[in-house]
């Protein structure tokens, strides 16, 4: 990787540290790193819950790592417990003059390890930066020695912080899986996605998007439509089904072997294992709007210029600028 993206993306206090903490991370050869990107409240955490409880029933070792301000990621694996994050322990254990263990911020169910690394408060400091503090400390409990098949990180795809692209940035994972649905608004985030990938593949990157997963999947075709105009492949589709929607509310897993949605998942987490990472094409604004009909999206609405009488009312009158211009002076 070139140092233009870090340049362009991450502040320079933070550079050598991102770099220090992406250099050793993963666990072992063996180990996948897998980060996932998606639109606020599209289904991320319901999709990697039950995904990650699947893979340990098949027998893989898994660990998820929320990578979310709102920590949240782990609330339906563990039936709506919250996980004390990273930051706050981190926080707290420093004012009492302790050290941060592995215990007191990796909590197990069922085979899946899992742990959230947290962030400010609302407003009162960097969501980027947070995520980097909470690597850091990973470090400093031995990430780079753990052994794990999987490791799953569940950042939000929102915003373009240098701290939640990092994975992409640096070379943290080796693959991206998009989650969606058939909307505009996270089919754009997945495209924006898709360009952040690509845009640091032309600078040297080698990480790719092994696909997308269409969640509350309604039928209307246009998340199928998209994976095929990007050049990704569609690793899952997980119907708008009320029995799904109910039990997520209530904090079930539904990604049992034997369960009525186990096949489901199974076979998600077999097309994650095997999906090589790919490079996208993404999509202008235009092709993006070209996936849903018309009347969807109002497309014959027409850009009509406002001019300064527009705004300041029908009596308007030019008064001169008061503007100095030096050259002419």
């Amino acid at each position: 990787m070139t140092d233009a993206s870090v340049n362009e993306y991450t502040p320079d206090h933070e550079k050598e540290d991102a770099g220090d903490l992406l250099a050793s991370s993963g666990g072992g050869p063996k180990t996948q790193i897998i980060a996932i990107y998606g639109k606020g409240g599209i289904g991320k955490s319901f999709t990697l819950s039950n995904l990650s409880y699947m893979m340990a029933q098949q027998g893989k070792k898994v660990l998820l790592i929320g990578c979310d301000p709102k920590s949240d990621t782990t609330s339906l694996l563990f039936g709506g417990k919250a996980c004390p994050t990273i930051i706050q322990t981190a926080s707290a254990k420093k004012e009492a003059g302790e050290e941060v263990r592995v215990e007191d911020v990796c909590f197990m169910r069922d085979g899946v390890f899992a742990m959230e690394l947290g962030g400010p408060e609302v407003g009162r400091g960097c969501g980027g930066r947070g995520i980097i503090h909470g690597f850091e400390t990973l470090e400093k409990l031995g990430f780079h020695e753990w052994d794990f098949d999987y490791v799953l990180l569940d950042f939000l795809g929102d915003v373009v912080c240098g701290g939640f692209g990092l994975p992409i940035a640096r070379d943290m994972c080796q693959k991206v899986i998009v989650v969606a649905s058939n909307d505009l608004q996270s089919l754009y985030v997945a495209n924006n996605v898709c360009s952040a990938v690509e845009y640091f593949r032309k600078l040297g990157g080698n990480v790719g998007v092994a696909g997308m997963v269409t969640n509350k999947d309604d039928g209307t075709g246009e998340a199928q439509a998209f994976c095929e105009a990007v050049g990704i492949p569609e690793l899952a589709s997980i119907p708008a089904h009320e029995d799904i929607r109910r039990k997520s509310a209530n904090y079930e897993i539904i990604g049992y072997p034997d369960g009525e949605w186990g096949s489901l998942f199974g076979q998600l987490a077999s097309n994650v294992a095997a999906a090589p990472p790919h490079h996208p094409t993404p999509l202008s604004q235009d092709g993006l709007l070209e996936l849903f009909s018309g009347d969807a999206v109002g497309r014959d609405v027409v850009l009509k210029p406002a001019s300064q009488a527009d705004l300041c009312g029908a009596d308007h009158a030019p008064k001169p600028s008061l503007e100095v211009i030096y050259d002419t002076v």
